[in-house]
């Protein structure tokens, strides 16, 4: 069965009764080489393209994680939208992003990433204008991401995992002085002043706040 939603902001498209070993064949054939990304939980698969406002925002989360590295004189991983799986969970996600900070000396040098034997990443974000039909929480607590992002172009929240469950958070864990509240404001001037200028007013922030 095959199930299809739509917006400006995003496509998708649900695939019902996927065996893993389908994913994964799905997977190799057709490499990393495309504009869309993948979701699979329970035999269902969600294939997600992005539009123009969803990769605006992803970036901007992009420049935030590196300008807070940066001030903060910390090494970083970014491991991008690399596919996240693991064959006995029975789970595979490809974020908007996902960073190794606490861990990222785990996993530097690596040339390839396999959950099986490097930790999951300690960071990452989720851009869903459209809602998803795939259980994303249960897809990252599987993997075992200690924390969570998640923004619908209108509410940010943070979430950390605990035990087997993500719990709402007002604070990074990540970045312990980065507030939920404080973030989701410099997504809202984006609607209103040029991204070099937004950039410059988020260092500033960043640096009064070390």
């Amino acid at each position: 069965m095959i199930a299809t939603t739509s917006s400006l902001a995003e496509q998708r498209r649900l695939l019902e009764n996927i065996s893993w070993q389908t994913f994964e064949s799905l997977l190799k054939e057709i490499g990393d080489k495309r504009g869309y990304r993948i979701a699979y939980h329970e035999g269902m698969l969600e294939i997600m393209t992005p539009s123009y406002l969803h990769e605006i925002y992803k970036l901007h989360f992009h420049r935030f994680i590196f300008i807070l590295a940066e001030e903060l004189d910390i090494e970083i991983k970014s491991a991008g939208s690399t596919t996240l799986k693991l064959k006995n969970a029975k789970k595979g996600i490809e974020p908007d992003n996902c960073y190794y900070i606490q861990n990222e000396a785990a996993v530097r040098g690596r040339q390839e990433l396999d959950l099986e034997t490097a930790p999951p990443p300690d960071l990452a974000i989720e851009i869903d204008i459209t809602s998803s039909s795939i259980d994303k929480f249960a897809i990252y607590s599987a993997l075992r991401v200690p924390e969570l992002w998640l923004y619908n172009g209108r509410v940010l929240k943070f979430y950390q995992l605990v035990e087997t469950e993500y719990i709402e958070r007002d604070f990074s864990i990540a970045f312990p002085f980065v507030s939920v509240a404080e973030m989701a404001g410099f997504f809202t001037r984006t609607q209103t002043i040029g991204e070099i200028a937004l950039l410059k007013s988020f260092r500033t922030w960043v640096k009064g706040k070390i």
